[in-house]
This record gives C-alpha cells, structure tokens and sequence, in this order.
C-alpha cells in the first residue's frame, strides 16, 4: 500500500515534472522581461512562447501616463522581421518561376539601380536579399530624428531608393555582407512588378489568409494600430523624457519593415515557415543557407532569415526587429519552439535593452 500511494502514474508524473519545468522556465523569462522594464527603462515588455503550450508573459505598461498593463494580444510594429515575410514572398515567386535569384536586378527593375557605382546589372536578386549586394543603406541617410520631426511624412520607396542610391556602393557585389535595408524595399518593387499586384495583397493572399494571422497588416500609409496595443515610444537621449511616437506613417519601413503582427502571428508564421508550409524544400533551402555576418555571437544571414547559436548548443533560427516605437525579435527551432518578443521602445536608451531581448527569446527556446 506504501508503494502504490507513494508512486504517482507514470502520466501524472510525467505532467507534473513537465509542469514545473514550464513553471521554471517562466520564471526565468519573466525575469529578463522584469529586467527590461525596470534596470533597462523599456515601459512594458511582452514575451510569447509556444512549446507545447503557448505562453504569454508580460511585464511594464502599455501606455505611460494611464499605466494600463500590457495586453496579452497586443498588436506592434515588427520592424525589420517584414524581411523574413518579404524573402518568404520572393521565394515563392522563385518557386513560380516567376523570379530567378541569380538574375539581376535590371531584369525585373530596369534603370533603378544606377549612378555613384551601383549597378543593377551587377546586382543579383539573392546578394538583394542577403545583404551581400554592397547597396547602401537608406536608413543611414535618414536619422530617426529626422523622421519624428514629420511622423505622418509619405516616403516613396523609389523616392528612398534614389537616397541610398545617391552614395556609392559599400563593396562590390558578393565580396562582403553588411545590412541593408535598400535591398528589401527593391524587393518589394519587384513582388509588386512581377505580380502586378501591391505588396499588401500579395501579402494577404500568399501569408495572412493561408495561415489566418488575424493580427497583421501592411498598413500602407495609415499611423494607426489596429486592435489592442501598446504605446510605442522613443528616447531621444539618454535622459530625455519619452517621446509617443506611436501614430506614423510606416510607409518610412515600407517592405523592409513596415509589417504589423502580434507574437501569436509571428510564431504562427515562423512555425509554418520553418515547417515547409509557406515554401517547398528545396526554396527553404535555400533560405536557409547562410553566410557569417562578422558578428562575435556567430549569428549568420541567409536570405530574410538569420540563424544563432543556443547557449546550450544548437541553432536558432529568426530576425529582429527596430522601427520607432518598437523593438522586436523573434526565434524559432527545428523542433517545433518559437518565441517573439515586443518591447514599447525603440530608439532604446542602451545597448543592454537590446542584449536583454536576446536574453529573453535565447531563454524561451533553450
């Protein structure tokens, strides 16, 4: 009788183990995320992680003077994880042969890249996606002051475009990797050129039906987010007060980084991509085929998706995310984990928010 009341099922006890290692594992993330709000001066901070339960953590407020917590559902602005979506739709089209990776980009976007040593011609659509083309980044010819000066400012992305392309190349094609967000927003011209459609319905018709990510939208020219969602602020100096800067045009992302979504669509599409239901093996592939960045952490790119390694071994795989108001990240592993992570601040006043993002989603996957 000792034994049989002493020894729990094998399923109850395999639940309950299974039951405080979330536990712990929360306990953990929640942690970092408390970390963020507090030593890193982010306002609130969301973390959501699917295993084989999805896990909503929040930590902050949602809005500085009413001090409304974050929303489990909150909707953001997922910067520079558009990449990841914009290479998902590029490849798509390589798999209509609708468009060749290694073929220039003059044959889909004649005349565009021209002048100060950028050439087209010389461009391919892969080296576009995977930063190895040597444009220049427009981004490091707009500063973000400049653009909370005018928030509700249209930006064309041809318009952006011809800025970067004012400025010589940083390298010749395929000799170097450095970021750019110039590549996305030329890819995003040719998704719209070989489809005939915008980007927002292809967008709609090839990711957000298919998948049913009821958070997310290319909002074009319209500063508001729809749904539930946090305040976004920016941090002009290190002890100047926060800046709402929620309410802008993200046209000034556009393809490169003006998607918004919530962390339950963001794992959703980062499952099914890395799942082989958005692209068949082969275009995966060759998503996931990268090359090192130069990074000490030994983070390496492929094309709109970047791999990184665990602290306790193997990869990662995802992007991250900057546009004012936001900071962003989002991780996923081979074997079904995934993980986004949304704070209300961008600009950040540190390094260390950024480093405490990294911590919180390398938490939830290890």
């Amino acid at each position: 009788m000792g034994v049989v009341g002493g020894v729990l099922p094998a399923t109850a006890a395999e639940s309950t183990v299974g039951e405080s290692a979330r536990h712990a594992d929360d306990a953990r993330l929640r942690a970092v995320l408390h970390r963020l709000t507090t030593v890193d001066g982010v306002p609130g901070a969301l973390a959501e992680v699917w295993d084989r339960h999805r896990s909503v953590l929040t930590s902050g407020v949602a809005d500085v003077e009413s001090r409304a917590p974050v929303h489990r559902d909150s909707r953001f602005r997922i910067g520079s994880m558009t990449k990841t979506f914009t290479a998902t739709m590029m490849l798509q089209l390589v798999g209509e042969r609708r468009v060749d990776l290694d073929a220039p980009v003059e044959r889909y976007l004649p005349g565009v890249v021209h002048g100060h040593g950028n050439d087209g011609r010389k461009i391919t659509v892969r080296q576009m996606l995977q930063h190895t083309s040597g444009l220049p980044d427009f981004l490091a010819y707009l500063k973000p002051q400049d653009v909370v000066q005018d928030p509700m400012a249209h930006h064309d992305p041809r318009d952006l475009v011809k800025l970067a392309l004012a400025h010589p190349p940083t390298f010749k094609p395929g000799t170097g990797w450095k970021y750019s967000n110039t590549g996305y927003l030329l890819a995003g011209m040719i998704i719209e050129k070989v489809t005939g459609c915008s980007y927002g319905e292809e967008l709609q018709r090839r990711i957000v039906e298919p998948l049913q990510l009821r958070g997310t939208s290319f909002p074009g020219d319209d500063p508001a987010i729809p749904g539930p969602h946090a305040r976004g602020y920016a941090q002009p100096a290190p002890d100047a007060p926060l800046l709402d800067i929620t309410a802008i045009n993200p046209t000034v992302g556009g393809t490169a980084g003006g998607i918004i979504s919530s962390g339950t669509d963001v794992n959703r599409f980062m499952g099914a991509l890395l799942g082989g239901k958005l692209l068949p093996p082969a275009r995966l592939k060759e998503m996931m085929t990268t090359r090192p960045t130069g990074s000490s952490d030994g983070r390496a790119y492929g094309l709109g998706l970047e791999s990184k390694p665990l602290p306790g071994g193997g990869l990662y795989w995802g992007h991250t995310g900057d546009f004012l108001g936001y900071e962003t990240a989002a991780g996923a592993t081979l074997d079904g984990r995934r993980a986004t992570v949304m704070v209300n601040l961008g600009p950040g006043s540190s390094d260390a928010q950024s480093d405490d993002i990294q911590t919180a989603i390398e938490t939830a996957l290890s």
